[in-house]
């Protein structure tokens, strides 16, 4: 179970540093992981010594996630996730009935699909196995990302335990600005 959280962690920070700009993830890297100063960092980048600051502190604070977020409202949306990405990977279409909304929507990556029987079969064709939840903006959502690529955001509208709309996230620019963090 150790190696599975760490595996986690891993492959959300290697999907965040994905979404960096390349002097952020330079200067967060050496700085962060490698402990090099900025001194010597700024000369790498082409920035001054305030210019190389910024971005490793931009950076620090997307891996990071901004402010931990703890409210019911997020832990019952996270938990409705995990169910339905549990019962998307055990191709469990009774599992997903039940935790769809009649009337649910996906839109976003090919055609709109309408209705709890089309999207259960959608989420149980669909790439499960390398979706795993993050926070994306500050809400709980999906990450889909093999071997680290970052490919979809998959983004959530929960109502009364049910889920409503699931919006994917497949632009490249939209992708960039989004903050993702371990969830």
């Amino acid at each position: 179970m150790a190696d599975d959280r760490r595996l986690s962690v891993g492959l959300a920070l290697l999907v965040v540093l994905d979404t960096l700009p390349p002097p952020e993830r330079l200067a967060f890297v050496l700085h962060d992981v490698f402990g090099m100063p900025f001194e010597e960092i700024a000369p790498i980048v082409d920035r001054s010594l305030d210019a190389t600051r910024q971005p490793a502190s931009r950076a620090r604070r997307r891996v990071r996630g901004g402010q931990p977020v703890a409210n019911r409202d997020l832990d019952r949306k996270r938990e409705v996730i995990d169910a339905f990405l549990a019962a998307a990977r055990g191709g469990d279409f009774n599992a997903l009935i039940a935790i769809l909304d009649t009337n649910v929507v996906i839109h976003g990556a090919g055609p709109e699909v309408r209705g709890a029987r089309e999207a259960a079969n959608r989420a149980i064709q669909g790439g499960a196995r390398a979706a795993q939840i993050a926070l994306i903006d500050g809400d709980a959502g999906v990450v889909v990302a093999p071997r680290g690529r970052l490919l979809m955001l998959l983004l959530f509208t929960i109502e009364d335990g049910k889920i409503r709309a699931i919006e994917a996230v497949t632009d490249p620019k939209r992708l960039s600005e989004a903050t993702i963090a371990v969830a």
